[in-house]
């Protein structure tokens, strides 16, 4: 054992010596570097035969050698610097994860303290809870104080809370409104290329507002492919004037909803129930869905900056809805159950979406926005708005009155008459098993009946087929493109402008063309 600790003592004495060295030396170094006392020596032995160059070259020699010193120390100090500050957003995360927590606690409390209040509440009123005819308006969730400050007792009677309470103000008053509606004298003589051309001069003549008669055309089109329109492009080219002007064309003012940033889920574009107040605070959005039940008009909603916020987030559930094949299924719940003051057009809580209504986004893509999923590009159309419309001269033109009944009229005309051509469908299939093979990426059957719908109606704006085609698919298919690896594709897209120039015609697919384009540039 004494020979252990002898060999062991005598090991570690001998590694801490190697420790104690480094150490030594490396405040040798230091010192070594910081001779001023030997660089002065140093000098004045060789300085006294230094030329005009010598004495040049050791001034320069000087400087660079304090340059290198300042670098060196400012980057120490720069490394010092940011672990500080790693080390300080590390501690404020970790302060932020541990307040968060107790806010989540603190919820919780409150949750269940209401909770103990409301049972409190009902044990003192001596109420039923049990089942039968009549029950405490309590089961139901919201309803326990559906009779307000009254003190009432509320009593569910089949289903509906019985109360004399009003919740929907707004709502109501669009009952009141059209018990005595009489509606206005529609046109039923104008066709979709009249409607074109007296938009533009009424925007002109009364509004000052240029458009080109292929972007009043795909609007129409795009009307009549899908309820969802997405005006993209550069500021100051008319994207959120289009459909407002549109609106004071056909006297039904449109709708306009300026999207927030902190829009997070559809109460800030629908409203919600307080419970506090027991009031749904409604948004001008939910009274213009409800007052479309009782109108022929055609209804106008824009989401102004509809990507400032996410656009899955607050407008998820209607991307739903109007997914539904069988329109009288579109229904958005706005309040779990129903009360017997509540509007009349409200059905068990719930709110029809009529056919005649439309919501119109504009979009900026810039850093300050989100970028648009496939999945609300695909339900959408997008109309590209790049330039400012050139100024014109227009005959005064008054605005009209248009009827949805007679405008999806016109819609379906439309694609009685005009549907895609057999041999431009043909191609169109051909393109589609090239891409798939080329490219990985298919059109997809959603886009293909949005294609057959949106066709036909710029072909009887005034349109040609081919510039149809051409525009679905630069916006509809080819902006998919945009999510590969362009990087190492450059060449399958010089081949796939070739392809569309053979299969189509030379100058027939520019739209589409000039996007390929545009990407094998940008990638």
């Amino acid at each position: 054992m004494n020979e252990f600790l002898k060999w062991f003592f005598a090991f570690i004495s001998e590694m801490l010596k190697g420790y104690a060295e480094i150490v030594r030396g490396f405040g040798h170094g230091i010192k070594q570097i910081f001779n001023i006392k030997s660089y002065i020596s140093i000098f004045k032995e060789h300085s006294q035969n230094f030329g005009a160059l010598g004495w040049v070259l050791t001034v320069i020699a000087l400087i660079v050698v304090a340059a290198i010193y300042v670098l060196i120390a400012m980057m120490i100090i720069l490394g010092i610097r940011k672990y500080i500050r790693f080390r300080h957003s590390l501690v404020s995360n970790e302060d932020l994860l541990e307040e968060i927590s107790e806010l989540q606690r603190k919820v919780m409390k409150m949750a269940k303290e209401k909770d103990e209040i409301m049972a409190m509440k009902v044990s003192q009123m001596g109420l039923p809870t049990g089942s039968g005819a009549l029950s405490y308006a309590g089961s139901t969730g919201e309803a326990a104080e559906g009779g307000g400050g009254s003190g009432e007792p509320t009593v569910v009677e089949s289903g509906v809370v019985q109360t004399t309470e009003q919740r929907f103000s707004k709502l109501i008053e669009v009952d009141a409104f059209y018990k005595e509606y009489t509606p206005p004298e529609y046109d039923n003589d104008i066709d979709l290329k009249g409607i074109c051309d007296n938009f533009r001069n009424f925007a002109c003549s009364r509004m000052h507002l240029y458009y080109e008669p292929k972007v009043i055309r795909l609007f129409l089109a795009g009307m009549a492919s899908t309820k969802l329109l997405i005006l993209q492009g550069i500021s100051g080219t008319g994207k959120t004037s289009l459909p407002y002007s549109f609106g004071k064309f056909l006297q039904v003012d449109t709708t306009i909803a300026s999207v927030q940033p902190s829009w997070r889920d559809r109460t800030e574009l629908f409203g919600y129930f307080n419970e506090f107040t027991k009031n749904f605070n409604e948004t001008e959005v939910l009274k213009r869905i409800y007052a479309s039940g009782y109108n022929n008009d055609i209804n106008l909603i824009l989401l102004d900056e509809m990507n400032i916020a996410r656009v899955e987030y607050y407008f998820a559930e209607m991307l739903s809805i109007l997914e539904m094949p069988n329109a009288d299924e579109w229904a958005l719940d706005i309040v779990p159950n129903a009360w017997s003051t509540d509007p009349v057009k409200l059905d068990k809580g719930k709110i029809v979406i009529p056919q005649n209504i439309w919501y119109i986004g504009t979009a900026n893509n810039d850093d300050s926005t989100f970028a648009i999923s496939d999945k609300v590009y695909d339900r959408a159309q997008p109309i590209n708005l790049d330039s400012k419309g050139v100024a014109f001269e227009a005959p005064d033109t008054p605005p009209m009155n248009l009827g949805f009944d007679h405008l999806d009229q016109l819609f379906k005309e439309a694609f009685d008459l005009y549907p895609i051509s057999q041999d431009n469908l043909k191609k169109i299939q051909q393109l589609d098993l090239w891409v798939i093979e080329k490219l990985r990426v298919a059109f997809g059957n959603r886009i293909l009946k949005q294609m057959n719908l949106f066709v036909p109606v710029y072909v009887a704006c005034g349109g040609e087929e081919l510039e149809g085609i051409d525009y679905i698919l630069a916006t509809k298919i080819f902006r998919k493109f945009e999510s590969l690896n362009l990087a190492m594709l450059r060449e399958e897209l010089r081949e796939l402008c070739a392809y569309m120039n053979k299969l189509f015609g030379k100058n027939k697919m520019n739209e589409s063309i000039a996007y390929l384009e545009r990407l094998q540039k940008l990638f």
